[in-house]
């Protein structure tokens, strides 16, 4: 009788007898020129300290521990951790590696000049934000991103996939796609292909409070193919905004009247403002931040 042959799961085994675990999302790049691309394409200092999330094994880190002063590597499996830790033991880069374990996004972020990492695919957007609201800046971030992830971080105007990820990233960085890579370059692969995506911060940013700018973003992208005209006739948008509208004008010390109406207030912000035909798919960044201010002018907040 032929074998049949055992399947693995919902886990994969690695070179080093590790079970990966892709609730963690954890597939391991294997592929040596792409990690050497990555590497030249963050542009290090031999004085930076680099930001690695999910190192996984360590083939990103030891090249990176190669370039740079310290490498800081946030590890949620405490059993990779052993593995990076034998890794680099007893060689020159053991005094320049810090392990910290635990979950990234429930932690508090260390400096560091450059991000270098092949992350987790479900932590990608909350990841974004939380690195682009980090300060101090970071001079750049060179990531690992699913495909369509990563196209919608660099998608414009009237794309089919342009959204709020998109413009919001694009107010805080510049990004650029810098390298596709296929599913068979990771052990175990995914089910998707990815890009490699690096993200410079604006420095300094805009000046806008980044907390409102995506109340109203994410108010306009939630139907972002109808009118803004529409969107805000909404009955929950209406109650969240005249909710905001009262407690401003409670701290302004501003009367409202009795027959107050807020969908009547928000038709003819959008309407002065010549804003109640167009659609969030088709507007860019000075058209939101345009918005933004009318809105704000009439005593209108997002947060």
């Amino acid at each position: 009788m032929p074998k049949v042959k055992k399947e693995k799961g919902p886990s994969d085994y690695g070179r080093q007898g590790i079970m990966f675990k892709k609730d963690f999302g954890q597939h391991i790049l294997k592929n040596p020129l792409i990690i050497q691309g990555m590497v030249e394409k963050s542009a290090l200092l031999p004085t930076d300290t680099v930001l690695e999330i999910g190192p996984g094994t360590g083939n990103l880190t030891v090249k990176l521990l190669e370039r740079v002063k310290t490498v800081i590597a946030c590890e949620i499996d405490v059993r990779l951790v052993a593995e990076l830790k034998k890794r680099v033991m007893n060689t020159p880069y053991q005094n320049k590696l810090q392990i910290r374990v635990g979950d990234v996004l429930k932690s508090e972020l260390p400096f560091f000049n450059v991000l270098v990492a092949n992350i987790p695919y479900q932590i990608s957007s909350p990841l974004v934000f939380k690195i682009l609201l980090h300060r101090p800046f970071f001079r750049c971030a060179v990531l690992m991103f699913q495909r369509e992830f990563a196209y919608r971080l660099v998608a414009k105007p009237g794309d089919k996939l342009y959204c709020r990820l998109s413009i919001n990233t694009q107010l805080l960085a510049r990004v650029d796609l810098i390298m596709k890579v296929g599913k068979n370059n990771f052990r175990p692969p995914p089910k998707v292909e990815s890009n490699v995506v690096r993200i410079e911060p604006r420095n300094p940013p805009p000046p806008i409070n980044f907390n409102e700018w995506d109340g109203l973003t994410r108010i306009a992208f939630s139907r972002k193919n109808k009118t803004l005209g529409a969107i805000f006739k909404q009955n929950a948008v209406a109650v969240t905004l005249e909710k905001n509208y009262r407690v401003y004008c409670s701290l302004k010390n501003q009367e409202i009247e009795d027959n107050f109406d807020i969908k009547q207030k928000l038709d003819d912000v959008l309407n002065k403002n010549d804003f109640c035909e167009k659609r969030a798919r088709k507007m860019d960044i000075d058209e939101f931040i345009e918005l933004l201010l009318a809105f704000h002018k009439e005593g209108i907040h997002f947060q």
